[in-house]
């Protein structure tokens, strides 16, 4: 009793905001996370402070001290852990009721259904591998998964610019740009301009800023999933605000019946 008690005072505050329905269809929600770096790490706090009952979070990488500027769980006890482990005790201090699947891997395009067919009801894409992202876009948009993809996060400094629309309508940003073609030649999606594409995308408006210098994270021949600085500087003001949009998406449709999603 004291542990419900617990709780409700927890996220409350949660059920007052979406009403206690969606809080309830939060609780029983399944959210996975594919890469938990600049991006992703901020996308799993804000679902595990939106009281989510079970979480997945997928990624291969440890800790390094060069994450420090944007991912979350870059602390100096954790260099070295792997991401997954480090976020997973994370969300379990902020919702005890939280289960926490923790899967030390990267996606592939050979393993999809072993990763991805797990009865999720939202999948967050945080990855900047382009022929994984194209396959896992393509995966979901086929099986009609709800989703959304990350586009990049660095070389930007206004997360004021960041945007929420389908892929058939995100300007400016590279790795969406691929994407968008890659599925159209790869996958048979629609050429028409302005078609939707039914893929959800987060992305910013602001051009990028290009550094002097060539300089990535130390560990950058490990070949990381999430999303990476890949040259480009980076911070948490625009990198946590990618999550936090693309996890604002995420409620937006947990909170609907099922049958309206």
């Amino acid at each position: 009793m004291s542990h419900d008690a617990d709780l409700d005072r927890r996220f409350g505050g949660i059920g007052r905001l979406y009403g206690p329905d969606a809080l309830s269809r939060f609780q029983a929600a399944h959210v996975c996370v594919v890469g938990v770096g600049g991006v992703g790490s901020w996308a799993v706090e804000a679902l595990a402070r939106s009281a989510i009952g079970r979480l997945t979070l997928i990624d291969l990488d440890n800790i390094a001290e060069s994450n420090t500027n944007r991912q979350l769980p870059a602390l100096d006890p954790h260099y070295g852990m792997a991401k997954v482990t480090a976020l997973a005790e994370r969300v379990r201090a902020i919702n005890p009721a939280c289960v926490v699947q923790e899967i030390e891997d990267f996606v592939t395009e050979d393993n999809l259904d072993a990763m991805l067919d797990q009865g999720f009801d939202f999948i967050i894409d945080c990855i900047d591998n382009l022929r994984v992202k194209t396959a896992m876009a393509a995966w979901c948009v086929r099986r009609r998964q709800p989703f959304i993809v990350s586009g990049g996060a660095g070389g930007q400094m206004d997360p004021t610019l960041i945007k929420l629309a389908d892929l058939g309508e995100v300007t400016y940003d590279p790795l969406l740009s691929k994407l968008r073609y890659n599925l159209r030649r790869y996958h048979g999606f629609p050429r028409d301009a302005g078609k939707k594409l039914h893929v959800p995308c987060v992305f910013s408006t602001e051009q990028l800023v290009y550094p002097d210098t060539q300089s990535c994270d130390a560990d950058s021949s490990r070949g990381p999933q999430g999303l990476s600085c890949a040259g480009f500087g980076a911070g948490m003001v625009v990198t946590a605000s990618f999550g936090l949009v693309a996890v604002s998406h995420a409620l937006k449709q947990l909170a609907k019946p099922p049958k309206k999603r």
